[in-house]
């Protein structure tokens, strides 16, 4: 096995931490204390390559695969989270489910604006009421002629409000059947469909996260994605390679808290040394360069059978769960060894750690993760 960075993967790398500290440290504090989803920056990624990564070439992406995308989303997470998260959610949820299920005419149609950051993805799963029980959801769509009416709402969506478009699940059949869900793409501007509450949140603050409203939006039926019934089982596959997007940015995130951490304990002195040469600080730090090697190991293990085209649901949900979890801990141990500077916007961590409690949530909660792992070894 050869655990060494490509040549394409260094260079994708430099990219992203060079776009990241020219396009985004500088605002990072601002666009977190004001709430401010910055729409011209990912125009800027677009230019990048960072919102196609894994499209290919004909359809204006990058044409990359697994490997290259953790390195984006690693790099870009590691100075500000909530564009990691946006960056993520955008490639691997709304793109990539026109780009796996979609058909030739659709491919063409969209992902040459969403890969070049021309437009901004949304994608619709969750509902107020249906959070994991995504069977239960209330959204419905009911065909007349060669259209169809949707109805409802979906809840905690990133870009819902600034999204150019968006792939959302709704109802076609009966609730809890798994069969009775199909995915549709509806363009901002289609007339009954508005976007609605925007969260204010704990972290991830410069990620915009919103309600998207259907009241009788009528479109077409090209813009079904797949066949009809399909809808939820086209989601399960999009989430297993969206749970290796939020592992890589858990493993962004950890990485900038260790890394501030690290710099902190060296500088800081008591009793005449730096607190580093404490055995209590640095066991904190091994612990936590533990943590990250981990989940940098089964993320790419996972990115390797998904480009190999095999089925990785039990590592995706691995790689999601132990990465996002661990980031976590590694947030949360950069507070203590920074101590009350930890707990000031003075320093990064406090950030990083309000940042980091997402990662466990979204695209499946940790408890998921655990569910859908227990299946697949318990068959």
């Amino acid at each position: 096995m050869n655990f060494d960075y490509s040549e394409t993967q260094g260079l994708v790398a430099v990219s992203a931490r060079d776009f990241a500290e020219q396009y985004i440290r500088p605002y990072v504090n601002e666009w977190d204390e004001k709430q401010i989803f910055p729409v011209e920056l990912f125009k800027k990624a677009g230019e990048f390559g960072f919102m196609g990564v894994l499209v290919p070439q004909q359809y204006g992406g990058a044409g990359f695969g697994y490997h290259e995308y953790i390195a984006v989303i690693e790099e870009i997470s590691k100075v500000d989270p909530a564009i990691g998260l946006s960056v993520a959610a955008h490639n691997s949820l709304c793109t990539n489910h026109i780009l796996e299920f979609g058909n030739e005419e659709q491919k063409n149609r969209w992902l040459p604006k969403l890969a070049t950051g021309e437009w901004i993805g949304a994608w619709g799963l969750t509902e107020h009421n249906t959070g994991s029980d995504a069977g239960g959801m209330n959204t419905t769509a009911t065909k007349e002629g060669n259209h169809w009416v949707i109805n409802g709402a979906k809840n905690f969506i990133t870009h819902g409000k600034s999204g150019d478009i968006a792939v959302i699940i709704a109802r076609t059949g009966e609730k809890g059947d798994s069969h009775g869900m199909t995915a549709f793409a509806i363009e901002k501007g289609t007339p009954g469909f508005n976007s609605g509450k925007k969260e204010d949140k704990l972290g991830m603050r410069a990620s915009e996260t919103a309600e998207l409203i259907f009241s009788d939006c009528r479109i077409p039926d090209e813009n079904r994605l797949g066949e009809v019934g399909d809808g939820f089982i086209q989601s399960l596959k999009v989430l297993d390679g969206g749970r290796i997007s939020i592992g890589a940015l858990s493993l962004g995130t950890a990485k900038g808290a260790y890394e501030a951490a690290l710099k902190y304990s060296k500088e800081r002195e008591q009793f005449g040394k730096p607190i580093s040469s404490f055995q209590g600080i640095s066991f904190k730090l091994a612990e936590m360069a533990t943590d990250i090697e981990a989940s940098e190991l089964l993320l790419h293990k996972a990115a390797f059978e998904k480009n190999a085209g095999r089925k990785m649901t039990k590592l995706s949900a691995m790689c999601k769960m132990f990465a996002s979890e661990a980031c976590v801990r590694i947030a949360n141990e950069a507070v203590q060894i920074h101590g009350g500077y930890g707990y000031t916007k003075d320093f990064p961590v406090e950030k990083f750690y309000r940042d980091s409690k997402l990662c466990t949530i979204g695209e499946g909660t940790t408890e998921i993760q655990k569910v859908v792992i227990a299946r697949n070894i318990l068959k």
